[in-house]
């Protein structure tokens, strides 16, 4: 799954084009590197993500295609 799709589903950013534009501006970082929206997301991954004034660190723990939003957070753990 694309990493911008992932991080809509998941809801740590609200809205597809947003987590877009934020990996274009190198503010997703992926195990250390800055990556394109169209990076493949694995489980295991850890996913920096720097809007604001928090940074956010989280691990994929796994992929889904569709998503409830009471399910959203089994995704990922905040490391």
């Amino acid at each position: 799954m694309r990493i911008d799709k992932y991080l809509k589903l998941s809801r740590l950013i609200k809205r597809r084009t947003v987590a877009n534009q934020a990996c274009d501006a190198e503010k997703i970082f992926v195990n250390g590197r800055a990556v394109k929206a169209s990076y493949d997301v694995k489980i295991g991954d850890i996913i920096e993500i720097n809007l604001g004034k928090n940074p956010l660190k989280v691990k994929v723990i796994e992929i889904k295609d569709h998503v409830l939003k009471d399910g959203a957070n089994d995704l990922y753990e905040i490391v």
